[in-house]
């Protein structure tokens, strides 16, 4: 099994700076790619950011130039910095990772989701 433990979420106000952490764990080979999607109170889940394991990185055009994702090879873990951040922003975040596994001498790739952690923007 593999496991996404997700923390720094909160309130914060309106212009202000979070930074949000998510570590993977359990038997695996390696993790690519690795990222955040939200999902806000009535609203589909959408990308927020993903980055690979060679570094390429995929953002949101709603966070594009506010957000930086980055990441850990050796460590299995990914990190948020959101900043200028907006009501808009308001979401539950999930960290996420496509995990490759080795089963039995066999690969096998398992799509993984953290359970979440709220970020609260207040006006």
């Amino acid at each position: 099994q593999v496991q996404l433990a997700e923390s720094g979420g909160g309130l914060v106000q309106a212009g202000g700076s979070l930074r949000l952490s998510c570590a993977a764990s359990g038997s695996i080979f390696s993790i690519s790619p690795m990222g955040w999607y939200r999902q806000a109170p009535g609203k589909q889940r959408e990308l927020v950011a993903t980055i690979t394991s060679g570094g390429s990185t995929n953002y949101g055009d709603s966070v594009k130039g506010r957000f930086t994702i980055s990441r850990d090879n050796d460590k299995n873990t990914v990190a948020l910095q959101m900043n200028s951040l907006k009501p808009d922003d308001t979401a539950v975040y999930y960290c996420y990772c496509n995990a490759k596994r080795l089963v039995k001498l066999k690969f096998e790739n398992l799509e993984v989701w953290g359970q979440g952690t709220l970020v609260t923007v207040s006006s």
